[in-house]
């Protein structure tokens, strides 16, 4: 590092590798795939401009994590928590159901598994960040004030010490052991409220299974077999709407009246908030291929499904999953030249 170039590249390299972690924690805090990159960006172009006055005094890790908790509480400051359709309303009988939506500010937002979960050769610490991520867990989490959703996540999720909190926040051991307590009070709440995904990491036969006879009887729009799949209180979201349905009469319903228009789509398999997923193309008349329609977030528990959410903002999702919005002939390829 004896010439200024050399220094520039060093850092460079030594803030991406934090840049997986640090996008997980924002995405976490911030419930926003799109504010958690644009959060991590800011931490990193603070950390540039301010790295001369970093004497060392903590670890290169644990600056960035202070950086990076300023400026989400200061994205949180105008007080904003993304939700679920199911944390806003009540379900909608299909016989009264109505496409509304709400602005993209209002919806919790999927994320691929691979920007936020770094590798790890730890399966008990690869459990552990899967299980912060899922659309339950997260939704949980935006209930939270601020602090205590930061103090939370840097305890529970990244298992850092009271003492270590309390030097990032500012704040006392005493302080963030009550905050910590106050914020196990509102998780628990919720999960007496309802049951979180159980997924195996990775997924066991029995999952695979399923995962297999869902992809079967979606493609194929078989509504007896995806009824068998079903709990019968399984619930099924269309973010960026806010209608939600419960029970295997009113998806099945909705999916071959409202929904008759994805009969004969392709599934492509995604890993998303550390759950099964896929990314749904339906049939495009125009070109006789496929077109991008959304991806889709499975929750499961006691060999069937419990969760059925379908992130519709197709322009949005797919780029970040990196999949074209297109697919190409008849087997329902990726064409690479999308």
């Amino acid at each position: 590092m004896g010439d200024g170039t050399a220094t520039v590249e060093d850092l460079d390299v030594r803030l991406e590798r934090h840049r997986t972690e640090l996008t997980g924690y924002c995405y976490r805090m911030l419930g926003s795939s799109f504010e958690a990159e644009d959060a991590v960006q800011d931490t990193m172009v603070r950390a540039w401009r301010s790295y001369e006055k970093f004497e060392g005094r903590s670890s290169l890790r644990s600056w960035l994590y202070r950086i990076a908790t300023n400026v989400c509480l200061d994205m949180l400051s105008a007080g904003n928590r993304r939700a679920r359709p199911m944390d806003l309303t009540e379900s909608t009988p299909l016989a009264r159901a109505a496409l509304s939506p709400r602005p993209d500010s209002t919806w919790l937002e999927p994320m691929p598994d691979a920007r936020v979960l770094p590798t790890t050769d730890d399966p008990a610490e690869a459990a552990v960040a899967k299980e912060s991520v899922r659309l339950a867990f997260m939704a949980a989490l935006q209930q939270l004030p601020a602090k205590q959703r930061a103090v939370l996540i840097l305890r529970e999720v990244l298992a850092w010490r009271a003492g270590e909190v309390a030097e990032l926040l500012g704040t006392s051991v005493a302080s963030v052991n009550s905050a910590l307590q106050r914020a196990r009070a509102t998780l628990a709440e919720r999960a007496r409220e309802g049951a979180d995904a159980a997924v195996s990491d990775p997924l066991d036969a029995g999952q695979q299974q399923l995962l297999e006879r869902y992809v079967a009887a979606f493609e194929g729009y078989d509504m007896a077999a995806l009824t068998a799949l079903l709990h019968e209180d399984a619930v099924m979201t269309m973010p960026p709407f806010d209608l939600w349905l419960r029970g295997t009469v009113d998806i099945t319903g909705f999916m071959t009246t409202l929904g008759s228009a994805c009969a004969g789509s392709r599934l492509v398999p995604v890993a998303v908030n550390g759950l099964p997923g896929f990314a749904q193309y339906k049939p495009d008349p125009d070109t006789g291929g496929f077109t991008a329609w959304a991806v889709q977030v499975l929750e499961t528990s006691d060999g069937r499904i419990s969760g059925f959410h379908c992130f519709l903002d197709t322009k949005r999702w797919f780029p970040l999953f990196g999949l074209p919005l297109q697919l190409d002939g008849e087997a329902g390829q990726i064409d690479q030249r999308a």
